[in-house]
């Protein structure tokens, strides 16, 4: 069992900077893939970002590349996200997921989520 807790959300101007927090728990944290995911109103949930088992391979979609940063501190058990340079359409509930067991792009590959954090960037 893993349970899975968002932080770091919140308001803030385009262009400003946020780096949100999963926090996990249970055995298997250390034993999958990770990602974020996000979804903005009227909008299908979309692949963010992901991360592996180690951390040694990172994967971004192309339109947070450059701008977002994932990472894990498997000995804190947390995954974070890094945002940059933030624009109004990154407006979105953001969610962690964990265990990946297929392709980090798809949200059915990953077994378990968390309640979403909320990112909202004014313009």
């Amino acid at each position: 069992q893993v349970q899975l807790v968002e932080s770091g959300g919140g308001l803030v101007q385009a262009g400003g900077s946020l780096r949100l927090s999963c926090a996990a728990s249970g055995r298997t944290f250390s034993s999958a893939g990770m990602g974020w995911f996000r979804q903005a109103p009227g909008r299908e949930r979309e692949f963010a970002a992901a991360i592996s088992r180690s951390g040694g391979s990172t994967y971004y979609a192309d339109s947070v590349k450059g701008r977002f940063t994932i990472s894990r501190d498997n000995a804190k058990n947390t995954m974070y996200l890094q945002m940059n340079s933030l624009t109004p359409e990154d407006t979105a509930v953001y969610y962690c997921a964990a265990d990946n067991r297929g392709s980090y792009l798809l949200s059915r590959s990953y077994n378990y989520w968390g309640q979403g954090t909320q990112v909202t960037v004014s313009s």
